[in-house]
């Protein structure tokens, strides 16, 4: 089973090694057909410290890291300015 890759903006990289990931997504009403947006936070694993506030990343599932952490920063796509 292939693993699951989410694109998502940087909230937070106060935690050492651990970047907060805001993913959005947007599915239809099922009555009024309306696109609506979802959010979600997911605590990804920033070997290098590398990620920004603002940063757009994509992050890739993986096995349980910490308590919280399930996800790793597999490559910043564009920086903040």
């Amino acid at each position: 089973m292939p693993k699951k890759e989410k694109q998502g903006v940087v909230v937070s990289n106060k935690m050492d090694k651990t970047a907060v990931v805001k993913v959005a997504e947007y599915n239809k009403h099922p009555k009024y057909h309306k696109i609506i947006e979802t959010t979600k936070n997911y605590k990804a694993h920033d070997a290098e410290n590398a990620c920004g506030v603002g940063d757009v990343v994509r992050i890739v599932e993986s096995k349980p890291i910490s308590g919280g952490k399930r996800w790793n920063v597999a490559q910043i796509v564009e920086k903040a300015n």
